[in-house]
């Protein structure tokens, strides 16, 4: 079929002059007077076509037909739940395409400030049914799929997790991209793509952690899209020569050249058609199989620059305790941040603005230390590349960038060898160097003669080797500096960054407390309950969870003994789906009707699982010495952990180990696993925790004083109506504030006390047995191998033996007593469901939405650029 283009067309769209019968339907044809002519019923046809939407059950079945026959290329008789989910999965992406690029084409149109995040994890959980969430598309996708012979719960299913996090960093990032196209935000994030994520963890036999790498990636990946065009070469080693002609410049040349190539996943808002993009990187050789090599013989030698490259994104935390470990993720961190930045400048300078107006429509978000080398590189961009004088240039970064601080650890507060930076990025040492001596400069002006002073806030710490101190970096490059609850940022200002906030100000050192978006922790992983909170609020969906706090109104029905029921009638269908969940997966059958006590949370010394376990040991010890007729009034408990533990981490392996074989004996014992089970489910994911956390009616997060950023796990268990055991630490405080520390079990010594009591601990120790005789008794049932392995486990139980700088022993009795607390609270079930009510009507303070638009108006001076 042919047509003939009339040259006065060009430039016009062009319009067909008959029918023609295409996927959709037919084209219309054009009247005389340039009008289009529709056959019958056509035009709405047509219109939903070119639109790429799918809103009716018949559309969506041709949709996913259609992705059957062409994309995966299979026929529809010959289909499983995966080639199900896969081919919904592209019809849903189509929709989400046509709103991307309306997205995109409104910034370019409206040419607004832009935000981009940049974290080295995106922990985003499962995409499908966050996708029709959003798009509001659930109902006509389940009807549509069950039209094709299939259960939408069973496609769902057949997802696995991004592998693209670890922890609640990855899973706040994702949190704030949802809420960014969710308020309409010109927000994009950056990050990587690790072809095998963090692990897979399996559990052995014995207990241990055992890690495999991730399969997430084993079958096609429906969400994201290949921009094999968008590509950046990144360079390492190599040498780097000043310039002497006095402008502070340098030529970076040889080394190795690895090239980025960029995947992008489209972010649909809620209530939106905004559907704004998460860029991930992928490290490419640049050049790649070597044939001469090849046919020389040397077959190692042909792929070795190919491996070499590839290496970079394999992995999210490469292990660091080897010297090849921990040169591989300085390599991640910079090729990472440099094609992040590359991108950045490549679309700020599409417009032909001057490099002076960088700041106007560009701000960077630091999600912590790890990104902090982009700040070196934007120095090296504008002065080696644009020409800029250093103190332009400096004033372009330090007005361009933003770091979110989430530690006051000291040994989590990153740092990098001299030796290993100066041979990977031998540039980017210079221009530290550099910036370092104009700020040391500014300081000992201000405090001349104090040598300490200069010694503590150098961003270079003395030793062998000398370490590049990079929180220190990012404070001094960045406009701002937050910490993530309102105890951190205070711990912040006053501790690991005191003398930056005397010198700077205390203006440009704030707080924004973390938040959670309530589309995926309420109503998608908790339907039933989000369906109750519509109907009792009588208000639309769509608008209660964008603005969280109308939740308030769920207050006056926590007095109504109806709602209470259908409350807890929730609470128990999930503690059902968790039951059989651990049923289908280990084989294991869970009692429906006990407490369900939950803790989630990346296996760490200071998050403190062993005090948990040490607690489960010692409540399982009294039962032993129960008569029948005491346990005939114990509370029935059963307690889920879940996490994994970095691959190098042995202790916190150990912990593991200890909680899965103490689980045996329990759940094995006919005296008290009627009264007790213990479960450490694996392979923590986000998918596993919307199963948890909709099931808890008590939550963990028990961190020593001081150490807990802030945590985001406890504002999902309490929106949930899960009630908070907690010490007062992170942002567990402000959650007691907001929903009354009468529905929160608080226990533990506060964060003023905690180094004294480490200083006690070192000079004037006290035996466990004299300062806590029922710890001491834990701690000899396990070294007497109660739960196997005599002295296995005496590695873990010498850090409270000999240190115990966590304070287990300190707050072993408190914890005990809050339990106790618990278990008498939990026995009187109505005014237990109306303190869960209440939790969950005074968490609207926790929504992500308004953490991102803190973000957006007192740091980076972004506004909501909506469109129609």
């Amino acid at each position: 079929m042919t047509s003939t283009i009339d040259p006065k067309t060009i430039g016009r769209p062009i319009r067909p002059r008959r029918h023609v019968r295409t996927l959709t339907g037919y084209l219309p044809e054009t009247d005389a007077a340039g009008k289009e002519q529709w056959p019958r019923g056509e035009e709405e046809v047509w219109r939903a076509g070119i639109r790429g939407l799918d809103k009716t059950v018949d559309d969506i079945t041709k949709s996913v037909v259609n992705h059957v026959q062409t994309s995966l290329a299979r026929q529809a008789y010959n289909i499983d739940d995966l080639g199900a989910y896969q081919a919904a999965a592209l019809s849903v992406r189509d929709n989400l395409l046509v709103n991307w690029n309306e997205t995109q084409l409104n910034y370019t149109k409206k040419n607004p400030k832009r935000a981009y995040y940049l974290s080295l994890e995106f922990l985003m959980g499962r995409t499908l049914d966050n996708a029709l969430l959003n798009l509001g598309l659930k109902d006509e996708y389940k009807d549509g799929v069950q039209k094709l012979g299939f259960s939408i719960e069973d496609i769902l299913d057949k997802e696995r997790d991004a592998a693209l996090g670890n922890g609640g960093l990855g899973r706040l990032a994702a949190c704030y991209l949802d809420s960014g196209s969710s308020t309409e935000l010109p927000l994009w994030g950056y990050g990587l793509r690790y072809k095998y994520g963090i692990f897979q963890q399996l559990i052995s036999p014995e207990g241990n952690q055992l890690e495999a790498p991730d399969p997430w990636l084993d079958n096609q990946n429906p969400w994201e899209l290949p921009r094999l065009d968008v590509t950046y070469e990144i360079r390492f080693y190599g040498r780097s020569e000043r310039s002497h002609d006095g402008s502070g410049r340098a030529v970076w040349a040889g080394g190795q050249e690895v090239v980025a190539v960029a995947y992008d996943v489209m972010i649909p808002g809620y209530g939106t058609k905004t559907t704004n993009n998460l860029r991930l990187w992928e490290s490419r050789s640049k050049r790649g199989f070597d044939l001469n090599s090849f046919n020389a013989g040397n077959y190692e030698g042909a792929v070795e620059s190919s491996n070499s490259a590839d290496a970079i994104t394999s992995v999210l935390y490469p292990n660091d305790h080897t010297s090849f470990g921990k040169e591989l993720r300085l390599k991640q961190q910079y090729f990472w941040t440099a094609a992040s930045l590359a991108d950045i400048m490549r679309r700020f300078k599409n417009q032909n603005k001057p490099l002076a107006q960088f700041p106007d429509f560009v701000a960077i978000q630091l999600n912590d230390t790890h990104p902090t080398l982009a700040i070196p590189e934007l120095m090296r961009i504008l002065i080696d590349e644009e020409d800029l004088t250093w103190d332009q240039a400096w004033t372009i970064v330090t007005n361009t960038f933003f770091y979110t601080n989430h530690t006051v650890l000291p040994e989590a507060l990153e740092k990098w060898p001299v030796p290993l930076l100066e041979h990977v990025l031998p540039r980017h040492l210079q221009i530290i160097y550099d910036i370092n001596l104009f700020f040391l400069q500014a300081v000992e002006k201000k405090y001349p003669g104090d040598r300490e002073r200069l010694a503590r806030m150098s961003l270079i710490e003395e030793g062998q080797p000398k370490q590049v101190r990079m929180a220190h970096l990012a404070a001094i490059g960045s406009r701002k500096v937050n910490g993530v609850a309102e105890l951190h940022s205070d711990l912040v200002r006053t501790t690991i960054l005191k003398d930056f906030v005397e010198f700077e100000g205390l203006s440009k050192y704030s707080n924004v407390t973390n938040g959670i978006t309530p589309r995926r922790w309420l109503d998608q992983c908790n339907p039933e309950l989000s369906a109750l909170i519509t109907k009792t609020l009588a208000v639309d969906k769509n608008v209660w969870l964008k603005d969280l706090k109308l939740l308030k109104g769920l207050i006056p029905h926590a007095e109504d003994a109806d709602f209470r029921k259908a409350w807890a009638a929730i609470k128990q269908r999930n503690k059902e789906r968790l039951a059989a969940h651990v049923q289908s997966t280990l084989g294991l059958t869970v009692r429906t009707d006990a407490m369900f006590d939950v803790q989630i949370k990346r296996i760490h010394e200071y998050k403190r699982q062993t005090l948990n376990i040490l607690g489960v040991i010692h409540r399982y010890l009294t039962l032993k010495v129960m008569t029948p007729e005491e346990k005939a009034k114990v509370n029935p408990r059963v307690v889920f952990f879940a996490g994994k533990a970095a691959p190098a981490y042995y202790i916190a392996k150990l912990t593991i180990r200890l909680i899965v074989n103490v689980a045996k004996v329990i759940n094995g014992d006919p005296d008290t696993k009627d009264y007790l089970q213990l479960y450490f489910l694996p392979d923590y994911s986000v998918s596993l925790a919307e199963v948890l956390i909709p099931a808890s009616d008590i939550s963990q997060h028990i961190s020593t004083a001081g150490t807990e950023a802030s945590g985001t796990s406890n504002m999902k268990f309490c929106l949930n109506g899960g009630l908070l055991l907690g010490t007062v630490d992170g942002a567990n405080i402000e959650i007691a504030e907001e929903v009354g520390e009468s529905n929160v079990f608080f226990f533990g010594h506060l964060t003023p006390a905690v180094e004294d009591l480490r200083y006690q601990h070192l000079y004037h120790p006290v035996p466990i047995e004299e300062k806590c005789p029922a710890l001491a008794n834990v701690l000899n049932q396990i070294s007497s191998g109660l739960f196997g392995n005599d002295d296995i486990y005496e590695p873990l139980l010498n850090t409270i033996r000999q240190n115990d700088y966590y304070l287990l022993s300190d707050d072993f009795d408190s914890y005990i007593a809050a339990l106790a607390m618990v278990d008498e609270a939990y026995q009187d079930k109505e005014e237990w469901i109306k303190k869960s009510i209440n939790t969950t009507a005074n968490m609207g303070k926790f929504s992500s939405d308004r953490a991102i638009l803190e973000y957006a108006e007192s740091f980076w001076n972004i506004e909501p650029t909506p469109f129609k």
